[in-house]
């Protein structure tokens, strides 16, 4: 988490004055995630991700998220991943877009695995380059595309409350930074910051299951408008192979 943080706090405390946010919006936000990564060899496999992300807790629309991908295991602690992502944007908050919109993403990263003890250590850079629909009005018709390039960088820590077991409790601390970068990156280069704490329970080879709080600072795209999304999350996460 170090690394992401001293990132962020970097990225705030560059920016010009002017470029320094004159509102602020808090939104109570709920999301249900699935992520699965499952082998289909010894070195390839598949990325299925779905994220509901609701908003008012899980009263309307926030976002929708779709994101399959191909793995390709470098190593026992280090995978590649490179794949696709839709993104179906709502309007939402006190500061919300003229309309919902669509998002297209290509998307490479690299996971980094480690393990201390009772810590299991987790890196995740990533690089996307998205299409963003971008709507005038509520008639919902885009009527052009803007490209924006962005990075990602994910910090992670699971700690574990029990013996070393394959079941059992555990607590995952975690924080992601995202950078915008290229011509059309906004007002700013820092977009937003996660910082995730959770309490997780492992199934074995079923899966884990995780319940915790999210705060996302998000920096919207004119530089005027800073959101504080406080966010509940419940993400069910599997490796269970769909090949032997």
């Amino acid at each position: 988490m170090t690394a992401g943080l001293l990132l962020w706090c970097a990225v705030l405390a560059g920016p010009p004055a002017a470029a320094q946010p004159n509102a602020t919006d808090h939104n109570l936000h709920g999301w249900l995630v699935y992520n699965g990564d499952h082998g289909l060899s010894n070195r390839w496999g598949i990325h299925l991700e779905g994220q509901f992300r609701r908003h008012n807790l899980f009263n309307s629309w926030q976002q929708l998220l779709l994101r399959p991908g191909v793995n390709f295991s470098l190593s026992r602690n280090v995978m590649l991943t490179g794949g696709y992502a839709y993104i179906r944007t709502h309007r939402y908050g006190e500061y919300p877009f003229p309309a919902r919109f669509p998002e297209h993403r290509v998307y490479q990263q690299a996971i980094i695995r480690s393990k201390t003890g009772r810590i299991e250590w987790q890196q995740r850079p990533r690089l996307e380059q998205r299409w963003l629909g971008v709507v005038p009005g509520p008639d919902l018709r885009p009527i052009s595309w803007r490209y924006q390039g962005r990075f990602r960088y994910l910090s992670r820590a699971a700690i574990g409350l029990g013996r070393n077991e394959p079941t059992g409790w555990y607590i995952a601390l975690q924080d992601e930074i995202f950078l915008n970068f290229g011509e059309n990156k906004g007002a700013r280069v820092f977009d937003q910051n996660r910082v995730f704490a959770a309490i997780g329970r492992r199934f074995g080879k079923a899966g884990n299951l995780e319940w915790g709080y999210m705060n996302q600072l998000v920096a919207q795209r004119n530089g005027r408008i800073l959101e504080h999304n406080h966010t509940l999350q419940a993400v069910f996460i599997s490796s269970l192979r769909f090949r032997k």
